[in-house]
């Protein structure tokens, strides 16, 4: 009588355990760094928020100021003493800062930029307009820029 074996070959060889293995760990290694790069930009939206945050209030406090300046004297030194528009031309704060020249604290990373430009808008000259941009940067490796006009009215 002939006996037969069904499984006589049981379990992997050494090859076919390797090879698997190998495409495992490929397999994984994609996923974790899809996982890493996921969690090292997870406090983007945050910081944006923040950006966008800094720069409208710096840009509503300077639409706040008039036009001209109202004392006659210009170029005033210091964010306290800023009683018109263009005073504000040039001004870089490390650190956001509230209206009283003082840091606000957890914004110490973001790096602050405005400029004011006599701008002609829809036919108002460059003397009665101007444009303000307010730049807010942050080390991650981003600019968010906020542009108004201001004419003189």
């Amino acid at each position: 009588m002939i006996f037969v074996r069904l499984y006589e070959n049981q379990g992997f060889t050494l090859i076919e355990l390797v090879i698997s293995i190998v495409v495992v760990s490929v397999a994984l290694g994609g996923v974790l760094m899809a996982i890493n790069y996921t969690v090292g930009h997870s406090a983007d939206p945050m910081l944006q928020h923040q950006a966008v945050a800094i720069a409208e209030s710096y840009m509503e406090e300077i639409l706040l100021k008039p036009f001209a300046d109202p004392d006659g004297v210009d170029a005033e030194i210091g964010r306290v003493q800023f009683d018109d528009i263009d005073d504000y031309n040039n001004l870089v704060d490390i650190g956001a800062r509230d209206q009283a020249d003082k840091l606000i604290g957890g914004l110490e990373n973001y790096t602050v930029n405005v400029t004011v430009v006599g701008t002609p808008l829809n036919g108002i000259g460059a003397a009665n307009s101007l444009q303000i941009t307010v730049t807010v940067s942050h080390p991650v490796g981003f600019n968010m820029r906020l542009s108004g006009f201001r004419t003189n009215y």
